[in-house]
């Protein structure tokens, strides 16, 4: 994602009505595992110092949700699989432009594993992506064809929930891809900015949080 851009999702967003005033907010935790903190496979900058921060935002949430990397060993979008590429190259698959990553959140290892100090006890629901071998995954909502759904949106819905607060990593990936798309979708949303950090491949961080406050996205 050299400049930042993301594909819109093909969707039409609605309103979406809450339950209650009081139970309409969802604290929704995008990819706190091994992998993407130091020491992972595929490092963010400080990504093991949010578990304390997130611990301490989820008692404040009635409802909270994780999400999940969660790739077989030959995903597509690893330069692995792709003898001559390198991580964080790009080639064109069938739904799009796609960057080669380190191998990593690899079903079943370590890497995929939830950061141990992460504690939410809370969670009532994880959301894994990226275990289609063909399709990478950075929307909490949709695959990377930006047509396949998670089934996320449906589930927030049934249950009246239309105030996302999104935290976790990274922010110029899975973060900006699901605040944008749930924008699409009709809720509100807010990223809390102390709970995530950000990879900043060739500036894609700056050009993230652009394009997620021309969308709408509260930005705390």
């Amino acid at each position: 994602m050299s400049s930042g851009i993301i594909p819109a999702a093909r969707t039409a967003g609605r309103a979406v009505h809450s339950a209650t005033p009081r139970e309409n907010r969802v604290l929704l935790v995008v990819d706190m595992q091994n992998d993407f903190c130091p020491g992972g496979a595929l490092a963010v900058p400080g990504g093991d110092e949010l578990p304390k921060v997130i611990n301490k935002l989820s008692r404040k949430f009635s409802h909270v949700i994780l999400t999940q990397d969660w790739h077989p060993d030959d995903h597509l979008s690893f330069a692995s699989s792709h003898p001559g590429e390198k991580p964080f190259g790009t080639i064109e698959l069938p739904y799009g432009p796609q960057i080669l990553w380190p191998d990593h959140c690899i079903q079943e290892e370590e890497g995929s594993e939830f950061h141990p100090a992460l504690e939410v006890h809370n969670c009532e629901m994880i959301i894994r992506k990226g275990y289609l071998r063909e399709i990478d995954s950075y929307s909490a909502f949709f695959e990377n064809d930006r047509t396949t759904p998670t089934g996320l949106a449906g589930y927030l819905r049934e249950r009246g929930l239309n105030r996302l607060f999104l935290v976790g990593l990274a922010t110029d990936f899975c973060v900006a891809y699901s605040a944008l798309d749930a924008r699409r979708l009709g809720f509100e949303v807010t990223v809390i900015e102390a709970a995530c950090r950000g990879i900043d491949l060739n500036g894609s961080l700056d050009a993230a949080w652009q394009q997620m406050e021309e969308a709408g996205v509260v930005r705390a």
